[in-house]
């Protein structure tokens, strides 16, 4: 597919990504050198790897961390303002592969988006609860399939 000329203008060329210079300390430039042997990748790679998921970590950190500061105001204006141990008002626990970062209750770990945990089934004026024949009778419900 040919770039179409117009009288009076240049051809423009595709180029690649562009380019950034940028100075570093020399112990940062061995660093970089020594990782990006480890991996058989280009500095270049590296460098632009790390700066992409640099922006991506610290986006969702910032908005987790925004999400995590609104649960916590509506917990301090709730009227049982002290907080109830992690296992207090908890039917049940599921592991599950988080897809945001997160909080422990407990230690204040912090739980990375990707990393395992678990998460509690809350307690509500009366759990919903099913036995596991019924459970495995409802349409929606594949168990086994769920892996």
């Amino acid at each position: 597919m040919a770039d179409t000329v117009k009288p009076g203008k240049r051809k423009r060329r595709k180029t690649k990504d562009r380019v950034l210079q940028a100075r570093i300390p020399e112990q940062l430039d061995e660093e970089l050198r020594d990782q990006a042997a480890q991996l058989g990748l280009s500095v270049s790679t590296v460098v632009r790897n790390v700066l992409l998921n640099t922006f991506e970590l610290v986006e969702g950190v910032v908005s987790d961390s925004a999400q995590i500061a609104r649960v916590l105001q509506r917990r301090e204006t709730s009227a049982d303002s002290a907080a109830p141990d992690a296992g207090a008002a908890v039917v049940g626990w599921q592991e599950a592969i988080l897809n945001l970062n997160g909080v422990c209750e407990q230690c204040n770990v912090i739980l990375m988006k990707g990393e395992s945990a678990a998460i509690g089934v809350p307690v509500q004026t009366r759990p919903v609860l099913l036995c596991l024949a019924c459970l495995a009778a409802l349409p929606s419900a594949q168990p086994d399939s769920a892996n």
